[in-house]
C-alpha cells in the first residue's frame, strides 16, 4: 500500500469477538464502539479470525462478496446482518509481497467473504462499513509460526493498517455450566492478564503447559491463536500492551488487548 500521504502508525489489537448474539448484549457493543472511537482512523483493516484455518495461508475476497454465516441454529435475524465493507486489493498486494518474500506460500480464495469472527466486532466498531477490510487465514495453530507471520506483517502498521487478531480469551463451550463463571475461565484469564502485563512471551507461547487450566480454557487452540499474530506484529512494543476490555460473557473471558 502507498504510504503517501503519510499515514499514522496504527496499533495492533487482539479482541474477543463474541458470537452473533453479541449485538444484543447490554454492555459489549458499547465497549467495542468506545474502543474504536479512541483509535486513529485506519486506512484499511487486516483481520485474522479463529474461524478461518486454511493452508497455505489464504487471502479472502478483495471485493465485496456475501458474508460467511458460519454458525448454526440461531434465530433468523442473525443471518440477515450485512457488512458490505470495501475490499482491499492494495493491501492484499502488500500482504503477498511481505509473506511471499519470507518464503511463505500464499493463495487467493476470491469468493471467501468475511466470517463472523470479523464482521460481528466490526459492525460494532466501524458500523459505517466504509473502511477496506481484508481477512487472511491461519495456516497453522503453531504459536511460533503465527508470531513470525505477525512480524512479517508489522510494517503495514506504518501504512495505516489496523492489524486485528480475533478470537476469544477463553473458549470451551462444552465445559460451560449453567449460571456463574467457571473457575477454569477465571484462572486462565487472570494468568493471561499477568503474562501480558509482564510481556512474558515465552509463557504465552507455551500457554498449554504454563497456564492454570490451559487445556480446559482452550481444548482446541484456534481462539487463542490469533493473539500470536498480534504479538508478532507488536514485537518491541509488548510492554505497551493494555487490556481495553475485560470481564466475562456467558462464562467466557472477553479480554481484549491493544499494543501501541
Amino acid at each position: 500500500m502507498s504510504a503517501t500521504p503519510a499515514a499514522e502508525r496504527m496499533p495492533a489489537l487482539y479482541l474477543s469477538h463474541g458470537a452473533p448474539p453479541l449485538a444484543d448484549d447490554a454492555l459489549w457493543p458499547g465497549q467495542l464502539a468506545s474502543w474504536s472511537a479512541s483509535l486513529p482512523r485506519p486506512r484499511a483493516i487486516l483481520m485474522v479470525s479463529a474461524h478461518w484455518e486454511e493452508a497455505p495461508l489464504a487471502l479472502g475476497a478483495v471485493e465485496t462478496v456475501p458474508l460467511v454465516y458460519d454458525f448454526w441454529g440461531f434465530p433468523e435475524h442473525y443471518y440477515r446482518v450485512r457488512y458490505a465493507a470495501p475490499g482491499a486489493p492494495e493491501l492484499a498486494d502488500s500482504v503477498r509481497k511481505l509473506l511471499r518474500g519470507a518464503g511463505t506460500p500464499v493463495q487467493d480464495i476470491t469468493d471467501r467473504g468475511l466470517d463472523h469472527g470479523v464482521y460481528v466486532p466490526l459492525v460494532e466498531m466501524f458500523p459505517d462499513a466504509d473502511i477496506p477490510v481484508l481477512q487472511i487465514s491461519m495456516p497453522t495453530l503453531d504459536p511460533q509460526k503465527l508470531m513470525e507471520i505477525g512480524r512479517r506483517l508489522a510494517p503495514l502498521r506504518d501504512e495505516g493498517v489496523l492489524i486485528v487478531g480475533s478470537g476469544f480469551f477463553t473458549h470451551n463451550l462444552a465445559a460451560l455450566r449453567q449460571g456463574g463463571i467457571p473457575g477454569w475461565s477465571v484462572e486462565f484469564d487472570d494468568w493471561g492478564q499477568r503474562a501480558l502485563a509482564a510481556a512474558d512471551v515465552d509463557a504465552l507461547l507455551d500457554f498449554e503447559n504454563k497456564s492454570p487450566a490451559g487445556r480446559l480454557a482452550h481444548p482446541r487452540t484456534e481462539h487463542f491463536a490469533p493473539l500470536f499474530v498480534t504479538l508478532g506484529a507488536s514485537e518491541g512494543e509488548l510492554k505497551s500492551g493494555r487490556s481495553v476490555i475485560d470481564g466475562f460473557w456467558m462464562g467466557l473471558a472477553k479480554r481484549s488487548v491493544q499494543f501501541g
